[in-house]
């Protein structure tokens, strides 16, 4: 959408927002037309997940006539996802103007969620997001797309019935559903969860955290904390600590030296978002484990938001090898042989993939096939926790380790952190998410189609409604001249 065509809405509310994006989905004939043939008490989608992700689905597959949805997250309302829970970072990474969310439609993206509400200055003066105004914005989107989300439902496990798949739910009016498709839009949490290190098997529980759990950060006054790792979420916990008067917080780093380069961020294309998937498996995996192992640097102000303190104290090559209780407090050994002792520690030490964490899945875990299962790396390429990524097909869908072992796999979608390594960054970050969205729409919308082609051809057979109804013309009658071959 052009500069001057936004701002027809600046300073004008988010009444006036909404009233434009109804109409320019009116224009484009949104939703689009109901086709699929419905079954007797079966769910066409259940989309596990009402954050960014399962909520951007959920507008694909309107847009693309799918309307049997039902959009599940275990959440309260208003609260799906990181961004008022485990996220602490002031802003967001993702310069402003990016789309995200939106699926092509310009009065929906934040940018005119902010300038409806506080126009065109402000939104030149504004540097980056801050996260708990996204979360607002989210919200909007949720209203203003009047997207049925239901929350407090959680997804306990997932069997087999059939052509179909039978969801055992809690907090929802039924103990169970079924269903023909099934998206994990979880998010960050994608396939697996928290990665909590071995080095703290044994450690009182109420002496450490991982930057994914609740912390009670003013129990940290006035004492000492110890951060493992240096992305992003140890930062913007560490900066927590500190800004609730911890006596001091030391970044304990296993690298020898700070990451500063986004090297995805350098490579960023409309190209790449396309291309990546149908790269041989080589190619797909040396970009993802040299991001990997190159990592992604904590942002410029949550990084400031720490050093500022003179307290905040960053050591590298100090990788844990283990932890003790001594006493009160936590003895942390390196694996240099130093050790030192802290009071509290939290675990900046991201997220796995790992089937096995998704309980939903079951026993089933074991029969997703995984990067490790495919592709052996060359020497130096070697990095075992991307090989626990799923092995994709190029619609989403997990593929079985065994062939036989669990076919219903195929009818159950992973739209979130897990598919990076298959499809790129398109299911979870917010550069790249509409076009994965508008990809697993196209992708779930042709499965329907063809396992109900019969119904389909069937319809085309019984189509009766005339476009003609034989009084737009008059029969001519034709007569030859046999002698010279002439119309008379």
């Amino acid at each position: 959408m052009s500069k001057g065509s936004i701002s027809s809405i600046d300073d004008k509310g988010l009444d006036a927002l909404e009233a434009r994006l109804r109409e320019d989905l009116e224009y484009l004939c949104y939703p689009g037309k109901d086709w699929v043939p419905p079954r007797d008490q079966v769910t066409d989608v259940v989309i596990i997940g009402g954050g960014m992700c399962g909520m951007l689905a959920w507008l694909a597959l309107t847009t693309g006539g799918v309307r049997n949805i039902r959009v599940l997250d275990r959440s309260p309302a208003g609260f799906e996802g990181p961004w008022l829970t485990y996220a602490r970072m002031e802003t967001l990474r993702s310069p402003k103007q990016l789309t995200g969310p939106a699926f092509g439609h310009g009065a929906l993206t934040f940018q005119a969620w902010y300038r409806a509400q506080f126009g065109a200055a402000k939104w030149d003066a504004l540097d980056k997001i801050p996260r708990p105004m996204w979360m607002d914005y989210l919200r909007w989107y949720r209203k203003a797309l009047d997207i049925p989300v239901e929350n407090g439902v959680s997804v306990d496990s997932v069997v087999p019935e059939g052509d179909l798949l039978r969801l055992h739910l809690s907090g929802a009016p039924e103990d169970s559903i079924l269903v023909r498709k099934l998206v994990f839009a979880t998010g960050r949490d994608g396939l697996g969860g928290p990665n909590i290190p071995g080095f703290v098997d044994g450690l009182p529980r109420q002496m450490w955290a991982h930057t994914a759990d609740d912390i009670d950060f003013d129990s940290l006054k006035g004492k000492r904390v110890a951060v493992v790792g240096v992305g992003a979420s140890a930062v913007d916990n560490s900066a927590e600590a500190l800004e609730h008067g911890a006596a001091e917080v030391r970044h304990l780093i296993r690298r020898s030296e700070m990451p500063t380069i986004n090297k995805m961020m350098g490579i960023g294309s409309f190209g790449f978002t396309c291309g990546f998937t149908d790269l041989p498996d080589d190619w797909r995996w040396r970009f993802m484990q040299y991001s990997f192992s190159t990592q992604t640097p904590p942002p410029h102000g949550s990084t400031l938001r720490v050093s500022r303190h003179p307290n905040a104290y960053f050591h590298f090559g100090k990788g844990v090898a283990k932890t003790e209780k001594r006493g009160d407090a936590v003895r942390i050994g390196f694996t240099d042989g130093t050790s030192y002792d802290a009071d509290f520690l939290i675990l900046g030490t991201g997220f796995n993939v790992d089937p096995w964490g998704r309980v939903e899945l079951g026993d089933a875990a074991g029969d997703i096939l995984l990067w490790e299962d495919v592709y052996t790396p060359p020497e130096g390429e070697e990095r075992g926790d991307l090989g626990r990524f799923p092995y994709l097909n190029s619609d989403f869908t997990f593929r079985e380790k065994k062939p036989g072992s669990a076919p219903w796999l195929k009818n159950v979608y992973c739209f979130n952190y897990a598919a990076s390594a298959s499809m790129g960054k398109v299911s979870g970050d917010i550069p790249g998410v509409s076009e994965g969205a508008a990809w697993l729409s196209r992708a779930l919308a042709s499965t329907l189609y063809a396992e109900d082609v019969k119904l389909h051809w069937q319809g085309m057979l019984k189509y009766d409604t005339p476009e003609l109804l034989g009084d737009e013309w008059e029969p001519s009658a034709l007569e030859m001249d046999d002698a010279k071959g002439k119309v008379a």
